[in-house]
């Protein structure tokens, strides 16, 4: 293995409260706070971390203002940075860090290189941070390891970028993968799980993917859900939805308004996708007559995607101007490691990732 000092790594600061400092209105994110801090602290400058260097996104956000547009810029930072480093640590405020980290892993197709976003609960400045270890141990796993996809790092566990949610606002173990083990624990030693590792591409180019539609949503159900509720919901202009139903993908479908309102909206083109309120399972429409019905009503199953992984999956399928039910096809076929599709049925990546 080729020494960490001759690893280069880019860690691209978008904003969020690692790098914050306190000012008369709050915390808040400030250019070339956060690279002064790591040079005046020795862990950074041990032989034993890779060379980095920190590179200020204009502006600085806290990870509640981002947006699509917000997306294409980290990944067209990488995308140029690319060919020169070695691997690229995303600093990113907690509150959308999965929702990037799904993006990015969409967007950037035929990625060779470790993409890993991390963050923390409390400032690098403030005593009792959770930020240093996440530094440090982000760092490291971007200069030890060749991980071909996006992860996220927080809490002594490394996790698929696409499977991750956050769980917890308050503890230092804010995320959490539901479906799938993480991908490396750290404890005295990080330890990677190689067999849950995807796959290098066949070919080594990264392409970009920058297209997103954001003619999206997400439709929480509740009992007692009215059909205008879900109408109003699914009208123009928007292209597709996340219907987050109860159960393994079940919705009150003897209600005839809430049908017949999937079923226009479907008519329509709107991409309707069926994922569980539950944190642990999966979508089965078969399993119950409630969940066939929504399959009927024109739903499409999301399997165990989280809400995050589906949403914006859905930006990028709808992005790339393919026909609708393309759209559908690939939302059921796994792409970047972010759904489980049980039985034997199940495409594999191979077949899949074009």
């Amino acid at each position: 293995m080729v020494g960490r000092r001759h690893r280069t790594i880019l860690l691209l600061h978008t904003g969020g409260t690692i790098g914050m400092r306190e000012t008369g209105d709050g915390w808040a994110p400030a250019p070339g706070f956060l690279a002064a801090q790591m040079r005046e602290h020795p862990v950074f400058a041990s032989p034993e971390m890779p060379a980095w260097q920190v590179e200020d996104l204009d502006p600085l956000l806290d990870s509640a203002e981002m947006k699509p547009a917000d997306w294409q810029r980290i990944a067209r930072a990488i995308e140029r940075r690319y060919a020169s480093q070695d691997g690229f640590v995303v600093l990113h405020g907690t509150d959308t860090m999965a929702y990037t980290a799904s993006a990015l892993a969409f967007m950037l197709e035929g990625l060779d290189k470790t993409v890993l976003l991390t963050g923390s609960q409390v400032p690098l400045c403030r005593p009792r941070s959770d930020a240093l270890d996440n530094l440090v141990s982000s760092l490291i796993l971007a200069a030890d390891h060749r991980i071909p996809e996006v992860t996220l790092y927080f809490g002594g566990r490394l996790f698929r970028g696409c499977r991750a949610v956050k769980v917890n606002c308050q503890g230092f173990d804010a995320f959490a993968s539901p479906n799938l083990p993480p991908l490396a624990e750290a404890g005295v030693d990080l330890v990677l799980d190689e067999d849950l590792i995807l796959p290098r591409p066949a070919i080594g180019a990264l392409s970009l993917r920058e297209g997103l539609d954001p003619s999206v949503g997400i439709l929480w159900l509740f009992p007692g859900i009215t059909g205008d509720i879900v109408r109003n919901f699914l009208a123009p202009p928007l292209r597709g939805a996340v219907i987050q139903a109860f159960g393994v993908g079940n919705g009150p479908v003897h209600d005839e308004e809430f049908v017949a309102a999937l079923v226009e909206a479907r008519g329509r083109g709107v991409v309707l996708v069926d994922c569980t309120q539950c944190l642990v399972g999966s979508v089965d429409l078969g399993d119950y007559a409630t969940g066939a019905g929504m399959r009927r009503a024109g739903v499409i199953s999301g399997f165990d995607m989280t809400p995050e992984a589906a949403l914006t999956k859905l930006m990028h399928l709808l992005g790339r101007g393919i026909p609708v039910d393309e759209v559908e096809r690939l939302m059921q076929t796994d792409l970047r490691g972010e759904l489980s599709r049980p039985g034997p049925a199940a495409p594999s990546r191979a077949s899949t990732s074009r």
